[in-house]
């Protein structure tokens, strides 16, 4: 139970950091696409780059971050020569990307599209290489438990930005797309001097023979983690071509289709932030719990209100869309209906997430690769299959779709290997509650004012949640009002008593 406390805990500091500091950063979604029309095709170069620059972050940290977290709570590990080692290892890595990009940046810009704004790619490389570097002191503040400082700085990143871009955009008027990456850079670059008291800290040793350890360990994760960046980002990556090879379409409207889509998915994206807010506190408690005997357990209950947190923020949205909606400006509303299958997309992804422990724990990590390519191999059917015809949409059901696969084969595999006892019944209960609901609100007429329906979507919500109070979180385990039931509990038999 205190391992559960302190997961909540830890998840509610990585989660307010991560939502508000994605609610702020929605800030830029309305700002980039007022200054950036649809039409102009704008955003989809934003979404494009930044589809890369996901792929290549996963490159570079080489599967280390969870990596180091398995070394590090070794006990005949130094988590200092683990820690250096790592950033070692990555350091590397970065600064020869970087010189490549530099020394082949005409070949990989004309690749690319790109042929006459080298400096997009030249500023993302750059970015890209500061993040790689960053996420190892950032895992280091996680092993550390240090939550506090972990999300003050991703907030001050995301602050810093806003100010930027709106002096940038707002003040003095710039429509460029030019800034939104050299902002960006700006602010990556600031938040690399704040690490130095933790890189004093440690006593720097870097060990061959633990390198050589980790590569084994880690290799498989990057496969899987390249797998499942792909998932996410393969399908705006591909789809300039794929909208584009059948001759039908222009690559301006493929510009214009992607800004949308990526607009849209913006919308979508809270499930992305309660996905890395929950793995930011989980995976350290994972590997430092994996010997206890409840452990098994333990990953079932969190399973399980994982699956319930993310399906009630999943009616949240679909509930208040019509206020959520206004984030983007109207002419991208046309890729509003891809948000239920993106969000629902999220959501199979956190569950592969949390199903992905078993093999991650006996040091297995080479099936979550398998796992994923599965996936991925679906989603680049579904994108080169439909999207010539059906555009951005067949993008977010080939999300569905991978991440359906991905989950459903960890699944399975895992109870056969690695049995944990899920609660299938009550998150099925759940699930089928949540489309339900999800139904109702979907065909509530759009012609009746949109204060009714937003009062009937909030009695809908409501009701999930008196199923989850009825049913898995009953009041005496409320703090506060836990406190005030079980002092009336005890108060009524005394009560009793006393009229006899």
């Amino acid at each position: 139970m205190s391992n559960l406390k302190g997961l909540a805990k830890d998840t509610a500091i990585y989660g307010l950091s991560s939502i508000v500091g994605r609610f702020l950063n929605y800030l830029l979604v309305p700002l980039y696409t007022h200054v950036i029309s649809a039409a102009s095709g704008g955003y989809g170069v934003v979404t494009n780059i930044y589809a890369y620059t996901a792929l290549i972050l996963v490159l570079l940290t080489f599967g280390m971050e969870t990596t180091f977290f398995r070394f590090a709570n070794k006990e005949e590990e130094n988590p200092d020569t683990v820690f250096s080692t790592t950033m070692g290892m990555v350091c590397t890595l970065s600064v020869l990307f970087l010189a490549a990009v530099f020394l082949f940046i005409d070949p990989i810009a004309e690749a690319m599209g790109y042929a006459d704004h080298h400096s997009y790619i030249q500023m993302m490389a750059v970015c890209v290489t500061l993040d790689a570097i960053q996420a190892i002191p950032f895992s280091l503040l996680r092993y550390r438990k240090r939550p506090i400082k972990f999300a003050a700085l991703k907030l001050f990143f995301i602050i810093v930005n806003i100010g930027l871009n709106l002096l940038y955009f707002v003040v003095l008027g710039k429509t460029d797309v030019f800034y939104v990456f050299s902002l960006n850079l700006a602010c990556t670059a600031l938040i690399t001097f704040f690490f130095i008291p933790e890189l004093l800290s440690v006593r720097w040793t870097f060990d061959r023979n633990l390198l050589r350890r980790m590569f084994k360990y880690s290799w498989p994760i990057l496969v899987l983690g390249i797998a499942g960046v792909l998932n996410q980002t393969l399908d705006k990556m591909l789809f300039p071509w794929a909208y584009t090879h059948t001759g039908l379409h222009t690559v301006a409207e493929a510009k214009v289709q992607l800004g949308i889509y990526g607009a849209c998915v913006k919308v979508a994206m809270i499930m992305a932030m309660i996905t890395q807010a929950f793995r930011y506190a989980y995976e350290p408690i994972v590997f430092s719990k994996a010997k206890d005997k409840d452990s098994k357990e333990y990953y079932a209950v969190a399973m399980k209100f994982f699956i319930i947190f993310t399906l009630f923020a999943f009616l949240c949205v679909m509930g208040y869309i019509d206020i959520l909606k206004h984030i983007i400006r109207d002419d991208y509303y046309g890729g509003l209906d891809t948000i239920p299958i993106v969000m629902a997309a999220e959501i199979m992804m956190g569950i592969y997430f949390n199903l992905s422990f078993w093999y991650k724990l006996v040091d297995k990590t080479i099936w979550g690769a398998w796992f994923s390519f599965a996936g991925c191999a679906v989603l680049v059917a579904v994108n080169v299959l439909f999207v010539p015809q059906y555009g951005y949409m067949a993008c977010a059901w080939g999300g569905f779709a991978g991440y359906a696969t991905a989950m459903v084969l960890s699944y399975i595999v895992g109870q056969r290997l690695n049995p944990i006892q899920y609660d299938l019944r009550g998150i099925l209960r759940y699930t089928f509650l949540t489309l339900v609901l999800f139904l109702v609100m979907q065909y509530l007429p759009q012609s009746w004012p949109v204060w009714l329906r937003l009062i009937l979507n909030t009695i809908l919500i409501f009701l999930f949640l008196l199923e989850v109070v009825h049913r898995d979180l009953p009041l005496h385990s409320l703090p506060v009002i836990g406190k005030k039931f079980k002092k009336k509990e005890h108060e009524m038999p005394q009560a009793a008593e006393k009229e006899k």
